[in-house]
């Protein structure tokens, strides 16, 4: 064994939830070492997780790239702007989005450095009494670390299902369609959920015919139910060919000549149907990436699911082991692990702190967006609250009118006694911005007439939430209350 260099604190994975708790920790006067083993194909160390190499931000890049695609064929007309001869370049597109995760990977790199966090490159295994080794793929000589505290943020990877093997060619995994080099004719999802629905949503823009088959019979079945089925119906104008109560039971890659497809064998009310695709991605959900994280002698305790156990304060049953993020309970997203980040650094640094896993915002960066926060209409019937519900469209909405964005609606859902705000959706411009406003309102534990007596500037869209704050007592202004 090498010589063991010692930290305060030692956090493994430089993804939204480790790197944020390493700057924190070193921040509040903590020695720390942040480990990473994100490396590109040649070999290049790129920290930030999946969310900056292979998801959130990738995702983004493609979907506005998209979103510009379609505005020019389908949606410029209408302002009076005709343009010819649309060229596609998937090559040019592909290398924007690697500038643009190049880009930010660079700059975390950086702010490591210029918080004094040490950066070491490599896999990262727990081993008895805090140490921790390093390998790199590069490197048979291990490092070892040794820390008082432990932060363990290892992510999640894509879940796989037996029916239909990933061979990263035909059937692919999200970082896969995340790359590929050209736009395939037909692609078929399984999974209609977030992944599904914004990687079927940039490829479809840029001429796919996309199938999403989804084995649930509802659809978005997280979200509040008329949110879910107004994105259904506006999903389906969009071209997005969506499957429900589609249950895979098997997938073949058939080749014939040079050319090769998917065939996807699926039951939809008790009958055996068949789905012919050039690629097929599997989008049915991520599981905590855990593997060879911890050494055997290592006694942590992960729930039935396979994720780590934690308490409030997102401690494990080791002492001075915490961990954070997709591998542990409550919603796979990057904020929620940042701030898990930030509140176990607190900790350490003898300020505990929790977050509230209720109040986590979820987005779908479709179009139109997708938003929420708190509690749906049916989990308060289901929990017997009395509530008010107040609805406003976009339709309504003089800026979403302007822009020509004006599908979509906001929903509050307050208290029926003492009007506090129990949930926010919407779906529609911006959604994604908009819910920021409805979480500030519900964590300092607002009311709807705290949005109503709220001055909004116009024309905004965020005129929207206020007018649902004044309809859940039936004073809208821009529309009939009924």
């Amino acid at each position: 064994m090498s010589d063991i260099l010692h930290y305060d604190v030692v956090v493994i994975g430089a993804g939204p939830a480790g790197y944020v708790a390493a700057i924190r920790c070193s921040q509040l006067g903590l020695n720390t070492a942040c480990v990473d083993k994100w490396f590109d194909d040649k070999g290049n160390h790129h920290p930030g997780g999946t969310c900056l190499n292979a998801g959130c931000i990738p995702s983004k890049a493609l979907l506005e790239s998209s979103e510009h695609y379609h505005l020019l064929n389908q949606e410029l007309q209408d302002h009076g702007i005709h343009v010819e001869k649309v060229r596609l370049d998937i090559g040019q597109m592909m290398a924007h989005k690697e500038q643009v995760v190049s880009k930010l990977t660079r700059g975390i790199s950086q702010l490591l450095k210029a918080n004094q966090v040490s950066l070491y490159q490599g896999h990262a295994c727990l081993m008895a009494e805090n140490k921790i080794k390093i390998t790199h793929p590069a490197n048979e000589t291990a490092q070892w670390l040794q820390a008082e505290n432990v932060i363990l943020a290892p992510g999640s990877e894509s879940m796989q299902i037996p029916v239909a093997e990933i061979d990263h060619a035909f059937i692919v995994d999200s970082s896969d369609a995340l790359a590929f080099s050209e736009v395939p004719r037909s692609l078929g999802i399984i999974g209609a959920g977030v992944i599904g629905l914004e990687l079927g949503s940039v490829w479809s823009r840029l001429g796919a015919e996309v199938t999403l088959l989804e084995a649930q019979d509802q659809f978005l079945t997280m979200a509040d139910e008329n949110i879910s089925k107004l994105a259904l119906s506006q999903f389906k104008k969009s071209g997005l060919k969506v499957m429900l109560g589609a249950r895979v039971t098997e997938t073949n890659v058939i080749k014939k000549g040079k050319k090769q497809h998917v065939s996807v064998r699926y039951q939809k009310n008790n009958q055996d149907e068949e789905l012919t695709v050039d690629k097929l991605l599997v989008a049915v959900g991520r599981v905590p990436l855990s593997d060879q994280l911890i050494s055997p002698e290592v006694d942590l305790l992960f729930d039935e699911n396979g994720f780590i156990d934690v308490d409030k304060h997102c401690r494990t049953n080791l002492p001075n082991i915490y961990a954070i993020g997709d591998a542990v309970r409550g919603p796979m997203l990057a904020h929620k692990g940042s701030e898990e980040g930030m509140a176990v650094a607190e900790t350490i640094a003898g300020n505990p702190v929790t977050i509230n896993l209720e109040l986590i915002p979820s987005v779908i960066y479709t179009l139109p967006e997708i938003a929420w926060v708190g509690k749906t209409e049916n989990m308060l019937i289901t929990q017997g609250i009395e509530y008010k519900s107040g609805v406003f469209p976009f339709a309504a909405n003089g800026r979403a009118v302007a822009v020509h964005n004006s599908v979509g609606q906001v929903k509050i859902l307050s208290d029926a006694a003492t009007d506090q705000i129990l949930g926010v959706h919407i779906i529609g411009p911006s959604a994604s911005e908009l819910i920021a406003q409805a979480v500030i309102a519900m964590e300092f534990q607002g009311s709807a007439e705290d949005l109503a007596r709220t001055t909004f500037a116009h024309p905004t869209l965020s005129e929207a939430v206020h007018e649902a704050a004044l309809a859940c007592d039936k004073r809208a202004i821009h529309m009939i209350n009924r």
